[in-house]
């Protein structure tokens, strides 16, 4: 959403991408996903943009994403940002 825009939680996707059953259109698509946890300090997107270790996310490439893929790199880099240990 527009507001906070920052990394909150964790996530975990635990359905692929299907039609959205409310778009009438049929151009949008959702996952479902399944709440892992809090994240300890919020991750901004002003941080991440500024950092030039997540170049190359795709959530500073493009806007308007809110799930997308992660390298394994990006993802330990955001977890250290954000004081995220493994659970």
């Amino acid at each position: 959403s527009n507001i906070g825009k920052e990394i909150v939680g964790v996530v975990e996707v635990v359905r692929a991408a299907y039609p959205d059953p409310t778009d009438d259109t049929g151009r949008w698509c959702c996952v479902d996903v399944r709440a892992v946890g809090p994240m300890p300090r919020p991750v901004t997107l002003a941080a991440i943009k500024a950092e030039p270790a997540l170049e190359g996310l795709a959530l500073v490439r493009q806007s308007r994403l809110s799930v997308m893929p992660v390298s394994p790199e990006h993802w330990d880099f955001l977890c250290g940002m954000g004081g995220w240990t493994r659970r």
